[in-house]
C-alpha cells in the first residue's frame, strides 16, 4: 500500500480510504491523475478503495484487461456496474474520503447510505510538471452559433420557470458553452477550467485562475460578470441573498453542496445546460461538417499508406505518429481530441489501450489493426475508428467483423422517431452479434461535443440510456468485439441527428473509408450492401478533390 494512504488511515483511525481518478473539476482526462500515481491504472474512468488488508481497483468494462496489465495482482478488479462497494464491504467499517473530489451522487451510488464515511481535508503531495497558464479565449458568435447574451436569456427563462435565484454551474464544459469561451486546461480538450453563480437578474460570479482570463471577451451591456479567486467561492456565497440555488449533482462536490446549502435552499440537483448543449445548432453542425472533411483526408491517406506499406518494419508508436503527422497537414488542425489507441493484434483487445514503451507491439501482417483516433479542429470535434487487416483473414474473423459492421449499419439506418432513445438503437446495433452468443463491454454510442469534450452527455447509445433523442444531437456509433489475447474488432462513425420531412434519421459526419478486405458480403443483405456503397460514394464525393492519384484511384476502387 501507499505510505501517504497507509498514514491517513492510522492516522485517522479509518478502516480505508477511497481515492478516485477524477480532480476538482470532475473532467473526464485531468492532468494530475493521483490514481494512477499510486495504482499505475491509467484508465479515463475508476477508483480504487484501500483497505488496511485488501485493496479494490473499480472500472467499468472498457478497462477490466487494462487493469488486470497494469495493476497486476496488487488489487481485486471489480467491474462496474455489476459491483459496487456497497456489495462487498462491511456495513460497519469507517472509509475517508477527500470532500472536494467526490459528489453526494457518487457517493450514493457507491456505498449507499449506510457506511461511515469521513470527509478529509487531505492533499496528496505531487509534482506538477505541466504549469499551465494557457490564457482562455473567446469564440465569436459567428463560430458559436448563438451569442453569450441569447444563451444566457435561455438559461434564466428555465431558472424563472422552477423559481430558482443562483444557478451553480461547477462543469467547466458547460461554462465554456454558455459563454461562448474556450482554454487548454486539459490535455486534450479546449476546456477553461472554471465554474460560475449566475443569477436570475444577470449577474455572473466567474471563479478561475486570475491568469487565465486576460485574453477573454465576454463583458456585455446585457448581463454583468465579476471575475473571481478560484478559492473565492464561499466569500462570494457570503455575499449573497437568501434564495434558492440549482447544483449540478455530476460535478458540485461535497464540500461546495455543503457550503451552499448551509445558507442557501438547494431546490433542483439538474444543470439545464447538458441538455441545452447537446442540440447543436446549424453553425455547429456546419463547423463539424467541415472538421470531419479535413480529418477524413488525414485518415483516409494514412489508410491508403499503411496499406501499401511494409507491415513488418512498424511499430504501434510509429502508426500514432504517422498518423498524427497527416493530421497536422490540415490547415485547422490544432491536436488530439484523445490519446491515439493503435491496438494490433491481442493490443486491439484492450478497449481504451494505450502503448508505451514496454506494450509498443510491432505490426505483424497476420495480425488485425484496430486504431481508434480524432482530433480538435477550428471548430470541431472528430472521433472514429477503423479496423485494418494486412493479409487474407479467416473466415471466422470476417464473420465477426460483419456482424460488426451489419451492427454499425442497423444503428445508421435506424429509425429515430420510432426507436426514440439509445436503449433501444443499442439492441439493433448487438442483434446479428447476440444471435451467435457475442457482445462487446461497452456502449455503443457517446455524445460528443462541438469543439469541446469528445464524450458529453445526457445522449448516448448504450443498455441504460433512455434520454430522448432529438434533432441537433451528435453521437458516436461504435459496435464492436475483442477476444483476449487474440484481436479487436470495432467500427465507428460520428452521426449527428437531421429532420428530414417529418423524420429524424442519422447523418454520417465521418468520411473515411472502412475495410472492406475484412468484409464477409454473402452475411450483408441487399439494404446493406446499398448503404455501404453509398457511403463510400460520399465519402469520395467529399475528400477525392484533396487526394493524389493513386489515393484516389484506391478509394474509387471502394465504391
Amino acid at each position: 500500500m501507499s505510505v501517504e494512504i497507509n498514514n491517513i488511515i492510522l492516522s485517522n483511525n479509518l478502516d480505508g480510504y477511497i481515492l478516485p481518478k477524477n480532480d476538482n473539476y470532475f473532467t473526464e482526462y485531468s492532468k494530475i491523475n493521483n490514481l494512477k500515481s499510486i495504482t499505475n491504472f491509467s484508465g479515463s474512468a475508476g477508483f480504487a478503495i484501500f483497505l488496511k488488508n485488501k485493496k479494490y481497483l473499480f472500472v467499468d468494462g472498457r478497462y477490466t484487461i487494462q487493469a488486470e496489465k497494469e495493476v497486476g495482482k496488487k488489487f481485486e478488479i471489480c467491474e462496474i456496474p455489476y459491483v459496487w462497494p456497497k456489495d462487498i464491504l462491511k456495513k460497519e467499517i469507517k472509509i475517508g474520503f477527500d470532500p472536494d473530489l467526490f459528489t453526494l451522487e457518487t457517493l450514493n451510488k457507491y456505498f449507499g447510505d449506510s457506511y461511515n464515511l469521513v470527509p478529509l481535508n487531505y492533499k496528496f503531495k505531487r509534482k506538477n510538471n505541466t504549469k499551465n497558464n494557457y490564457p482562455f479565449f473567446s469564440l465569436e458568435t459567428i463560430v458559436a452559433g448563438e451569442s453569450v447574451s441569447n444563451k444566457i436569456s435561455r438559461l434564466i427563462e428555465i431558472m424563472k420557470k422552477k423559481k430558482i435565484d443562483y444557478n451553480f454551474i461547477s462543469a467547466g464544459e458547460n461554462v465554456c458553452w454558455l459563454l461562448n469561451l474556450r482554454g487548454k486546461d486539459l490535455p486534450n480538450s479546449p476546456i477553461a477550467n472554471c465554474k460560475i453563480i449566475l443569477t436570475k437578474d444577470r449577474k455572473i460570479y466567474f471563479f478561475s485562475s486570475q491568469k487565465k482570463i486576460k485574453k477573454i471577451k465576454i463583458s456585455h451591456e446585457k448581463f454583468k460578470i465579476n471575475f473571481l479567486k478560484e478559492d473565492s467561492i464561499f466569500k462570494c456565497l457570503i455575499g449573497l441573498k437568501h434564495g434558492n440555488f440549482c447544483i449540478d449533482s455530476k460535478t458540485c462536490s461535497v464540500f461546495e453542496e455543503s457550503l451552499i446549502g448551509y445558507k442557501f435552499k438547494i431546490v433542483d440537483k439538474e444543470d439545464p445546460i447538458y441538455n441545452l448543449k447537446s442540440l447543436k445548432n446549424k453553425t455547429e453542425i456546419q463547423n463539424m461538417v467541415k472538421a470531419h472533411i479535413e480529418d477524413g483526408v488525414a485518415l483516409t491517406k494514412f489508410l491508403y499508406w499503411i496499406k501499401n506499406h511494409k507491415i513488418n518494419s512498424l511499430t504501434e508508436k510509429k502508426i500514432e505518429s504517422k498518423l498524427e503527422s497527416f493530421r497536422k497537414n490540415g490547415k485547422n488542425y490544432l491536436y488530439p481530441s484523445f490519446d491515439t489507441i493503435a491496438g494490433s493484434g491481442p493490443n486491439g483487445a484492450v478497449i481504451h489501450y494505450r502503448s508505451d514503451k514496454f506494450s509498443n507491439r510491432k505490426l505483424n501482417k497476420n495480425d488485425l489493426l484496430l486504431l481508434d483516433s480524432g482530433g480538435q479542429y477550428k471548430w470541431g470535434t472528430t472521433d472514429v475508428t477503423r479496423t485494418v487487416c494486412f493479409s487474407n483473414v479467416s473466415n471466422k474473423i470476417k464473420d465477426i467483423f460483419t456482424r460488426v459492421l451489419k451492427g454499425h449499419i442497423g444503428v445508421a439506418l435506424s429509425n429515430i422517431k420510432q426507436e426514440k432513445n439509445g436503449h433501444n438503437i443499442d439492441k439493433i446495433a448487438r442483434k446479428s452479434l447476440n444471435s451467435v452468443g457475442l457482445d462487446y463491454r461497452h456502449g455503443t454510442g457517446h455524445g460528443v461535443g462541438a469543439f469541446l469534450n469528445v464524450h458529453e452527455g445526457p445522449q448516448g447509445i448504450s443498455k441504460n440510456n433512455f434520454i430522448k433523442l432529438k434533432e441537433g444531437m451528435i453521437l458516436s456509433n461504435e459496435p464492436g468485439f475483442y477476444k483476449k489475447n487474440n484481436f479487436g474488432i470495432r467500427v465507428e462513425n460520428l452521426v449527428f441527428i437531421k429532420k428530414i420531412k417529418s423524420k429524424l434519421l442519422f447523418e454520417n459526419l465521418t468520411m473515411a473509408p472502412i475495410d472492406t478486405d475484412l468484409i464477409n458480403f454473402k452475411m450483408l443483405n441487399k439494404k446493406e450492401k446499398n448503404y455501404l456503397f453509398k457511403y463510400h460514394f460520399e465519402v469520395y464525393n467529399n475528400i477525392s478533390q484533396f487526394l493524389n492519384k493513386n489515393e484516389k484511384k484506391w478509394l474509387a476502387k471502394l465504391i
